[in-house]
């Protein structure tokens, strides 16, 4: 019997009520049932002497009912105080009726198994659960440790444990059941035991194994599985890289005359390390298939001007190529930026937007479709069924991860022509560590840019209260006055846009009437976008001391003279959110300050980030931190895209496997290919589909 393909519906007590419940929690066959896995444990193996507990202690006490009585208060109670000669405990009960009062009845003996808590004279356990002891029963103690497992409404912890011992019964019978995949040479170097052993283990662990090690998720049977997980998703990646290599793509010629030109017109020299990008960029477009490259680099390290590079490669061509980014700011910004770089070279750079409308968007729906337009920027709008370009050879995607999978799919088909699939270049500015690159990006290929252009100067960083905003207005007069420029950041708690401007529209009034001689000027998301641009512009063009924004300023702006930034109320954003803002001023040579501002008192989670954000400039360590702060699941993007969805393992846990997966990826590959597909079926299964992209 295979448990992959046996339904839940087959074991004693799954009727159609219990399918549903089991199916909320994605538990269909008898496999998903085995790998739905304790989340904690209670220790039942053995009775500990009332004289020796402590609050907290979840235990089994067993002893003599010295008194039963019912309390009138508040609140009606039922009070059992039970004693086993060496100390004595009172069992309360809120919720009762006659038929429990009587089997508490004074010389009766009791087994209990509770949390302890303070009482007042003696030490309580509130509603245990009770099992009676009698000359003719004698109850018995389990021998392992009880699983709690995750679960959904209406469906108890007794109900779950009779099902998975149903399971591991039938897994013991056959043991064809589970097969073991992993290689006999991984299995030896690392002593692992095998799944079914694994599995068996962390359903009834013996008593005297570590409880903390298993909450923890770090003892070496639960190691094996998370190995296997993300084995399973190494290898799924990989093969949808080599899937992705057998298709045709564009080839592009290694250098050409409108590269050169634009190199000559930038009014600074590329870094070391995007001249290495720009090169590795090249090599991946004179192939015969398509590229998947990821560009990782910090905020401010020139990612757009390499995307350019592989733009006008594309171009130089005869294809076309497109611009994705996750808001239409961001979008706008890069419009600006490709605009005012490609347009001199004679190239019509378009952007599709939700927000154009009318004849406008239909003129550049034509310009797409015709081809006269080289260089598409653009947001989700890009995904339209209206939308059809002439001939589409690389496609360009800003933080891949605040996209959806099925969107960048999406995009991607609209390339396929004549048999070929356009290139692909990712960037992001929340850099990862490399173990994690290699487990999370395994289909594509990593370079990261991790040089800042020359003459930056580091930000200093401060964290102060809003008690000292008198302080703060002082500094940002002092900086007007000596030709800085500055930016006021005003952030809400809540998510409306509404609030937001409203907030910095008081902010811009009270700077406006505190700083005399100050310039100052606003700007928020409920602006038009000519406004916008025309705030941005006099900021750039130093006719503005002093601009008050919201967010929207995360990203764009690029003021070389801005020298202090002001954000308040910064415990409400996040370390990424923070570290982008932070990344708008240190643009020139003059020594630049953040600011950040926090009302009290603040969690410990804000005190966390504001120390992190005072330590460190480097995007690197910031990730990191936040990796650890939010999860991988959330910074990565993952949640929503269903790309990397783990049971078992847990990126950051289990970082220190990833090299050893790596390594039993090139064994299978190699030597034990027939296990590739039943790994991905087992662990991800139809999740596969995602990977098309």
């Amino acid at each position: 019997m295979a448990l992959d393909s046996t339904s839940v519906t087959t074991l004693k007590g799954v009727g159609p009520s219990m399918e549903a419940k089991l199916a909320k929690l994605g538990i269909h066959s008898l496999r998903e049932l085995l790998f739905h896995l304790p989340s904690r444990y209670q220790d039942r193996t053995r009775i500990t002497p009332i004289s020796t507990l402590r609050p907290g202690d979840n235990v089994v006490i067993e002893g003599e009912v010295q008194h039963t009585e019912i309390k009138f208060g508040k609140r009606r109670m039922l009070l059992s105080h039970i004693s086993d000669g060496g100390g004595s405990l009172t069992l309360r009960f809120f919720y009762f009726n006659s038929g429990q009062q009587n089997r508490l009845s004074t010389g009766r003996r009791v087994r209990c198994f509770g949390e302890i808590r303070g009482g007042g004279a003696t030490l309580e356990m509130i509603h245990p659960e009770i099992e009676l002891i009698s000359d003719s029963f004698s109850a018995t103690l389990e021998e392992s440790l009880t699983p709690i497992y995750p679960t959904t409404e209406g469906l108890q912890q007794p109900a779950i444990r009779k099902l998975v011992k149903q399971a591991l019964e039938l897994l013991q019978q056959s043991g064809e059941a589970l097969p073991e995949l992993l290689p006999p040479e991984t299995l030896l170097q690392h002593h692992y035991p095998t799944t079914a052993e694994a599995i068996q283990f962390i359903h009834y662990p013996p008593p005297e194994v570590s409880q903390v090690q298993l909450e923890k998720g770090v003892h070496p049977a639960q190691q094996r599985l998370a190995f296997e997980e993300l084995l399973a998703h190494q290898l799924s990646l990989r093969e949808l890289h080599s899937h992705i290599r057998q298709q045709g793509g564009p080839r592009f010629k290694r250098e050409g005359a409108l590269r050169q030109t634009f190199i000559q017109r930038l009014p600074y020299q590329l870094t070391g390390a995007q001249q290495r990008v720009v090169n590795e960029i090249n090599q991946d477009l004179i192939q015969p298939y398509p590229m998947q490259r990821l560009v990782q680099g910090d905020v401010g390290s020139g990612k757009t001007v390499v995307a350019a590079m592989a733009a006008l490669a594309a171009i130089e061509a005869g294809y076309q190529a497109v611009l994705m980014a996750p808001t239409e700011l961001l979008a706008e910004q890069h419009y600006r930026n490709f605009s005012d770089w490609l347009a001199p070279l004679d190239l019509q750079v378009s952007l599709l937007a939700s927000k154009l409308k009318g004849k406008k968007r239909q003129q550049t729906l034509v310009d797409l479709e015709s081809g006269s337009s080289q260089m598409i920027v653009g947001t989700h709008a890009l995904f339209q069924e209206g939308v059809k370009f002439a001939h589409l050879g690389l496609v360009i995607v800003d933080e891949q991860h605040r996209f959806g999978v099925h969107q960048r799919l999406a995009l991607k088909e609209k390339g396929v022509a004549g048999g070929l699939m356009p290139h692909q270049l990712i960037m992001t500015a929340t850099p990862i560590p490399r173990t994690l690159a290699m487990s999370v990006f395994a289909d594509l290929d990593c370079s990261t840019i991790d040089e800042l252009p020359p003459g930056r100067s580091p930000v200093e960083t401060v964290v102060v209260p809003d008690s000292r905003r008198p302080e703060i207005i002082q500094r940002v007069h002092t900086a007007c006055q000596a030709g800085r420029q500055v930016y006021w950041v005003c952030t809400l708690i809540e998510e409306s846009d509404v609030l937001q401007c409203q907030a910095a529209q008081e902010a811009e009034t009270e700077l406006r009437e505190t700083l005399t001689g100050v310039r100052v000027g606003l700007v928020h998301g409920r602006m038009k976008p000519a406004e916008k641009e025309a705030v941005m512009s006099a900021f750039k063009r130093v006719e503005l001391d002093l601009l008050v924004a919201t967010t929207v300023i995360e990203v764009g702006v690029d003021v070389p003279n801005a020298s202090l930034m002001v954000i308040e109320n910064a415990e409400r954003l996040g370390l990424a959110q923070l570290h982008q803002l932070r990344g708008r001023v240190g643009r020139g040579s003059t020594k630049s300050s953040c600011v950040l501002m926090y009302h009290g008192p603040l969690s410990r989670l804000a005190k966390s980030r504001l120390s992190i954000m005072r330590e460190t400039n480097d995007g690197f360590l910031i990730a990191r931190r936040d990796l650890e702060i939010r999860g991988p699941g959330e910074v990565l993007g993952t949640r929503q895209t269903g790309e990397i969805a783990l049971q078992i393992a847990n990126l950051l846990r289990d970082e220190h496997l990833i090299p050893q997966v790596d390594s039993a990826c090139e064994l299978i590959q190699q030597r034990h290919p027939q296990l590739i597909q039943p790994l991905i079926q087992r662990w991800i299964g139809e999740g596969l589909r995602f990977a098309e992209v």
